[in-house]
């Protein structure tokens, strides 16, 4: 039997599976899979067509080179598997790039396995190459329409962001992201820092409303042992240790202006200078933002310096609310379902059609937050198989069945009267959050983590408010957490 391609050499066989023998270059070419065979040196023996027409060389031009100059693979200039495997019984497999004739770059799975003679002593390699640009695109499709990162959404508003994140997070640009309370800022700049060349260094975030101005200048830039009472030690601060990576500045909208004129100078500068020190440090950290505020009207108030606004916002991405986000509510709805079904390990099928459209027409104005929250709380109460109405929190149905709002008229007490007295109805939502923060450190007896607990905020959150609404100054507080 001949090889047609190579009349003269008789071709390589398979014997002893069959009355007959199999000629094995006729054997590899059924398997749709890209095979190559390679002798101890890994120089190629024999293609099968597959790989043919993958790198577009055929096996009488490949037979006798090294097999990194035919396929060109990164995997062969990092870290060659066939050199990592030596005697090794296990296969080797890694996801790769090879560069075919044509100088297409083509992603593969490639997988490198030992060929052993009738002794047991290595005679060769046989290695198989997958292309999965079909996987690629298809995954690629998937996130496009549907996530990059933690954020979820399909909706045209979203599909926006997610064209644009990945160009973003390859630059080194300021970012300004805004949004409402709840929208996912933390999500997304988490997302573009993991997306970039920084995504194995450092991700530090600082809180810009959870600290007093004194803590929060130390907490950033540092500070050098004997600065102030205290200082006991030399502290580095968070841009030193974000160095290589992203400083993420949440609420920035809550930086004292002081704060603001040494931000600005680092942004110019690169340059950090601790409290208490003379010598500068020079780090590298990409620096994202974030603010549910109109910064805008903060310049024009002069509670922010416009300088400093157009510094962070070279690049500015903003996070639509959920009640804008269309169908996204019920994607979003089955995203945090199928989580806690799985962290909860419960037998619900879903939602009842009134729970469902219940769901869909209510506007959430704690958007993604409060939407995750809700079925968070009805997956926990819920002991069928469906979710039903009564399993949802009951202010969806009822606005005054508020949990603040039945504390307030069974203990009508406020911070600013001697006496009790009931509560007066709030003419708007300022009013009213206002008098719940009161109440609410009235009940806690001034400790602000058994407040935020009673609020059902973070810690941070009822500080910020506090500042918002003059009351960080004026409520007397009791306790270890005075400070």
């Amino acid at each position: 039997m001949k090889d047609p391609q190579n009349p003269d050499n008789p071709p390589a066989c398979i014997a002893g599976l069959f009355d007959h023998p199999l000629a094995l270059p006729s054997f590899l070419d059924e398997i749709p899979l890209g095979l190559a065979v390679l002798n101890e040196n890994r120089q190629i023996v024999l293609l099968n067509r597959t790989l043919e027409g993958l790198s577009g060389y055929s096996r009488q031009e490949a037979k006798g080179i090294p097999c990194t100059y035919i396929l060109r693979s990164n995997a062969c200039l990092e870290n060659c598997p066939a050199l990592s495997m030596q005697d090794s019984a296990d296969a080797v497999c890694t996801e790769a790039n090879i560069i075919n004739r044509d100088r297409q770059k083509i992603p593969v799975r490639i997988t490198f396995s030992v060929i052993r003679d009738v002794t047991g002593h290595t005679v060769g390699y046989l290695e198989a190459v997958e292309d999965i640009r079909l996987l690629r695109a298809l995954n690629g499709k998937e996130c496009h329409a549907y996530a990059f990162g933690q954020i979820i959404g399909r909706s045209p508003q979203m599909e926006r962001i997610y064209r644009i994140l990945p160009v973003i997070a390859q630059s080194d640009s300021s970012v300004l992201i805004t949004g409402e309370t709840g929208t996912g800022k933390d999500f997304l700049a988490e997302a573009i820092h993991q997306g970039s060349q920084r995504g194995k260094d450092p991700f530090i975030k600082v809180n810009c409303g959870a600290l007093p101005e004194t803590l929060l200048e130390s907490e950033l830039f540092g500070h050098q042992k004997g600065a102030f009472t205290g200082a006991v030690e030399n502290k580095p601060g968070r841009f030193r240790i974000a160095h290589n990576g992203t400083l993420y500045l949440t609420e920035i909208g809550d930086l004292p202006l002081a704060l603001q004129v040494k931000l600005l100078t680092f942004l110019d500068d690169k340059i950090v200078f601790p409290l208490g020190g003379t010598k500068g440090f020079q780090v590298n950290v990409r620096v994202i933002a974030a603010t549910h505020r109109n910064l805008g009207q903060m310049v024009r108030e002069g509670h922010f310096r416009e300088d400093l606004l157009f510094r962070l916002n070279v690049v500015r991405l903003h996070l639509p609310p959920v009640r804008e986000r269309g169908d996204d509510i019920r994607l979003l709805l089955d995203h945090f379902l199928r989580s806690y079904l799985t962290r909860l390990k419960k037998p619900i099928k879903g939602f009842s059609g009134k729970a469902l459209r219940l769901l869909l027409d209510f506007t959430y104005p704690g958007n993604v937050r409060e939407l995750r929250n809700i079925v968070e709380y009805a997956v926990n109460i819920c002991e069928e198989d469906q979710i039903l109405l009564k399993h949802l929190p009951a202010y969806l149905t009822d606005p005054e069945a508020r949990d603040w709002d039945r504390e307030a008229k069974t203990e009508p007490q406020t911070l600013w009267s001697p006496e009790p007295q009931s509560v007066i109805p709030q003419k708007d939502w300022a009013s009213a959050e206002r008098t719940m923060i009161m109440d609410a450190m009235l009940k806690a007896r001034g400790r602000r983590t058994k407040a935020a607990e009673i609020l059902g905020w973070g810690r941070s959150t009822l500080w910020r408010k506090m500042k918002h609404y003059g009351l960080a100054d004026t409520i007397s507080l009791k306790g270890s957490e005075n400070a």
